[in-house]
């Protein structure tokens, strides 16, 4: 059985019109009066933090903790402002899917596993609707690494439902080869949407469980197995 479904954020549950792209831009501008800085970094699949840490490491700042925190209270900040401008979206699919789940016989917990900071990822999904979804969590506040942020997932899975819970009991939802190897990273499986703009022949190639365009693909049931029809 599948205990827990872990979701992405960008790409996968929302598309915010590029706020969060938009609010890393600013906040290097703003604090570390450095423009364009975010230029040639590529942000799908990635951690906030990593990301803070490639954006110093290309423009000579110093990484310290002082600093992350600098760019990352602003960056929340903007973040809140742009996605009331911007004209995001939840992805197609997602609250039916949600919806589905729910109403299994057996719901599984449903949770996130983002890249996102925390607040960032609240901020977000308050921002449509789907924050009260999702009763668990590993946010790129709890480590730089998105491969270690599924190990950390796993592990509060298996507090909440008071005992071990393995990889394969889990079901992990993205949109880029940087999910999948998540995923992969505990031994989940793993559910790739092309959502989020890569290509289904390029999430086939990295060994999805399951790939579709969108979540309106997808109805899904359990039986011993995680099946998706």
């Amino acid at each position: 059985m599948v205990h827990a479904v872990l979701f992405d954020i960008d790409g996968t549950l929302i598309r915010t019109g590029g706020a969060g792209v938009r609010a890393f831009e600013r906040t290097g501008q703003s604090v570390f009066h450095v423009a364009d800085g975010v230029r040639h970094m590529h942000f799908a699949g990635r951690t906030d933090r990593s990301l803070v840490r490639e954006f110093f490491r290309r423009h000579g700042i110093e990484a310290t903790p002082v600093n992350f925190d600098r760019f990352l209270d602003h960056y929340v900040f903007v973040l809140d402002q742009l996605l009331g401008e911007l004209h995001g979206q939840v992805c197609p699919g997602v609250n039916d899917f949600i919806r589905d789940l729910r109403g299994l016989a057996q719901p599984p917990l449903l949770g996130l596993l983002t890249g996102n900071i925390r607040l960032g990822a609240e901020i977000k999904l308050r921002h449509f609707g789907l924050w009260d979804c999702f009763t668990i969590g590993a946010f790129g506040d709890d480590h730089e690494d998105r491969n270690e942020l599924a190990s950390i997932a796993r592990e509060r899975v298996s507090r909440a439902l008071e005992r071990p819970v393995r990889g394969d009991e889990i079901v992990v939802v993205g949109d880029t080869p940087l999910d999948i190897e998540c995923g992969r990273a505990i031994g989940a499986r793993v559910l790739a949407v092309g959502t989020g703009g890569a290509e289904l022949g390029v999430l086939r190639a990295h060994r999805a469980d399951w790939v579709v365009e969108t979540l309106a693909d997808v109805r899904p049931h359990f039986s011993p197995t995680f099946d998706v029809i």
